[in-house]
């Protein structure tokens, strides 16, 4: 059965879905220097507003923009939903055990079109004091739960952590739904709000930060630079949507999960797990590596991942393919980034543009890297994601037959 996207909701420090979109094109870059902590010196960060955003600010009016791209109508009873985080509620939980409002931050009411209606879910609000939540209200599957509310969703709700797989894998959990015949439709992607103390404070000490600037496969790359955003997918049966006559992006031709089962915070070197998931990803999707127009690279500008990335890359597929990674434009929005490489796949099939490798300047492999936004035909695109614990993820996106 074909699964197909009819909808998409995002945003990055780029702005939403269309200002993104324009603006990567551009060569343009979200990422600036902040000081969100006062008690952490001040960094390059890619925020969305001016200061660090709260999980569900971000969640709700994506989800918004994704049905409106969709020209869906509430309530959706039976629509699925698989929509994931690795950091989830974070900031929140740091908040609680802080026992008071960081300063300078706030949790405003989301500007959204699609109120939860008659919900007890509590949607934080800078009126409120922090104490006024419990631990409960902020456990990983929230983000999830609180969208399917809004949506009046009595459906499955899947709510997947998988590092920085966890996009990936969302949308391969979504799609499942509808082949299974659970749904006809589910909603799926990852959104993350990870500027927090801890996260900043552990990604520093690793030693994983950029100083400047983040340079995906540069000769001169620092390390990675955090961000934040999502994007959310609307997914239905191909007969669903030609059915009520709506726009199609692409389908979801197939996708790859694996696991190393080796390290905690490096891949297998020898790459044969992210190997088989391509692999596996193609053979799903009924191509030959040969087929892919177009790869959306994980590329976090770190020494080893990019390294590991290219020698996949040079070793599966034709010399010649396009490659870039979008993280020097919106940085690494960890859980959300493959759900956002995956909305860049779609958008370049849809206009026949690839996404340059913002940020490179002397590429530190021999691989065709997109340098500007590039006109050509796009059939084909897959998009890698790798996390922390020897999470691999690959999916191939297709224009609609």
């Amino acid at each position: 059965m074909d699964v197909v996207v009819t909808g998409i909701g995002l945003v990055s420090a780029l702005g939403n879905l269309k200002n993104s979109w324009k603006r990567l094109l551009a060569g343009e870059s979200g990422i600036e220097i902040h000081q969100p902590f006062l008690e952490l010196e001040p960094r390059v960060l890619a925020l969305v507003g001016t200061k660090p955003a709260d999980l569900i600010s971000l969640i709700l009016p994506v989800l918004a923009e994704a049905l409106q791209d969709a020209n869906l109508t509430l309530p959706l009873r039976d629509c699925g939903i698989a929509i994931g985080s690795s950091r989830g509620f974070q900031a929140n939980l740091e908040m609680l055990l802080r026992g008071k409002k960081q300063e300078g931050r706030e949790f405003p009411m989301p500007n959204s079109q699609f109120p939860i209606p008659n919900s007890q879910f509590p949607i934080p609000n800078s009126q409120f004091p922090i104490t006024d939540y419990r631990f409960v209200d902020f456990l990983p599957h929230m983000g999830a739960i609180a969208a399917a509310r809004a949506i009046g969703s009595t459906g499955p709700v899947f709510a997947p952590m998988a590092a920085c797989a966890t996009g990936l894998q969302s949308i391969a959990r979504a799609v499942d739904l509808i082949r299974t015949g659970e749904c006809q439709r589910a909603i799926a992607g990852a959104v993350e709000a990870p500027i927090t103390p801890l996260t900043v404070a552990g990604f520093n000490r690793m030693g994983a930060l950029a100083k400047t600037g983040c340079y995906p496969f540069d000769e001169n790359r620092e390390g990675l630079v955090l961000g934040e955003g999502g994007a959310l997918f609307v997914l239905e049966s191909a007969k669903l949507a030609r059915r009520r006559g709506a726009k199609i992006y692409g389908r979801v031709s197939g996708f790859g999960l694996t696991n190393d089962a080796c390290y905690a915070n490096a891949p297998d070197l020898g790459g044969e797990s992210a190997i088989a998931a391509v692999n596996q990803c193609l053979k799903r999707s009924n191509l030959a590596a040969v087929d892919i127009d177009f790869v959306h690279a994980h590329g976090t500008a770190t020494d080893l991942n990019d390294r590991q990335e290219a020698l996949l890359i040079e070793k599966l597929f034709r010399p010649g393919v396009a490659v870039s990674s979008t993280k020097g434009a919106t940085a690494h929005t960890l859980g959300a980034s493959g759900a956002l490489g995956a909305a860049f796949c779609l958008m370049s099939i849809r206009d026949g543009m690839l996404p340059p490798c913002t940020g490179l300047k002397k590429p530190g492999f021999e691989l065709d890297f997109v340098r500007c936004g590039r006109s050509t035909l796009v059939r084909n695109a897959i998009c890698l994601s790798f996390g922390f614990g020897g999470q691999n993820a690959a999916i191939v996106l297709s224009g609609d037959r």
